[in-house]
């Protein structure tokens, strides 16, 4: 009877142990606590912001949606000295310091059926322990299904980082189309996009070649080229201004256009 006793104790401590860590412990933050900021987007190419909740990180910048529990959109710096294969160990998705009501929890997206999607991917961000860790907020992760996620979006992450390999510094957007009626999955109803996008430029502010994708948030065997659009048509999808910083004329030129001529597919 007395070892039934202790049993049940260590049981219960365990029981009480494993809530406790998956509810309540949080790694520590992955920002740098000197307040240092590298590798951003020069500020006259951010988009605008619907929420007014632009976040700068490290080695990406983001606009915070609370409505929808994830990034409106997402904009980083590709350069070629990024491109490193070096291993990392996958940290914890933690909870966003700097989103003023914290970025949605993880466990949202557990038992959903849908991938945590990185928006800046953690591929990118291989170069340093850091700025791998950073893409590990969930300020930076959108639900995806998994199909999708390890497919034509994989493909496109990957033709990104073969053209900073070929072209140079890449200015990479990115984020899904944030609508109404969309699913939502978790205790904070965290919406499932239907549609992402993905706009790339390169080149000087006067020379620019910018690519713009709108996919289906589904798997597809289509070449990517199939999902090619104008940015104009992105922005009248999402509401969002994304060189609105820009001269007129530089965006009149640029964003209605889809031009594909100097990229490699």
């Amino acid at each position: 009877m007395r070892n039934r006793t202790k049993y049940a104790i260590l049981l219960a401590l365990c029981v009480i142990g494993f809530w406790l860590f998956e509810n309540l412990y949080t790694p520590a933050t992955y920002s740098n606590t000197d307040g240092s900021i590298t590798d951003l987007v020069e500020s006259n190419f951010l988009p605008s912001s619907t929420t007014g909740e632009i976040i700068k990180h490290n080695y990406y910048t983001f606009s915070y949606s609370e409505l929808h529990e994830q990034p409106e959109w997402v904009a980083y710096t590709l350069k070629k000295e990024h491109l490193t294969y070096d291993d990392r160990e996958r940290p914890y998705f933690i909870e966003d310091p700097k989103v003023k009501s914290k970025s949605a929890d993880w466990r949202n997206y557990r038992g959903s059926g849908y991938d945590r999607g990185h928006l800046c991917p953690a591929g990118d961000r291989r170069f340093s322990e850091q700025a791998y860790n950073e893409t590990f907020y969930t300020s930076n992760i959108s639900p995806q299904d998994k199909y999708f996620n390890a497919g034509i979006w994989n493909r496109l992450e990957q033709k990104v980082r073969y053209w900073c390999k070929r072209y140079g510094d890449l200015m990479v957007v990115t984020g899904g189309v944030l609508e109404s009626d969309l699913i939502e999955i978790g205790d904070e109803d965290v919406d499932v996009p239907r549609t992402f996008y993905k706009i790339v430029m390169r080149g000087s502010p006067d020379e620019s070649q910018v690519l713009a994708f709108l996919i289906p948030a589904k798997e597809s065997q289509e070449p990517l080229e199939h999902f090619l659009v104008s940015v104009d048509a992105i922005e009248e999808k999402t509401g969002i201004d994304f060189f609105k910083d820009q001269p007129q004329a530089w965006q009149t030129a640029v964003e209605a256009k889809v031009d594909v001529k100097g990229w490699k597919f």
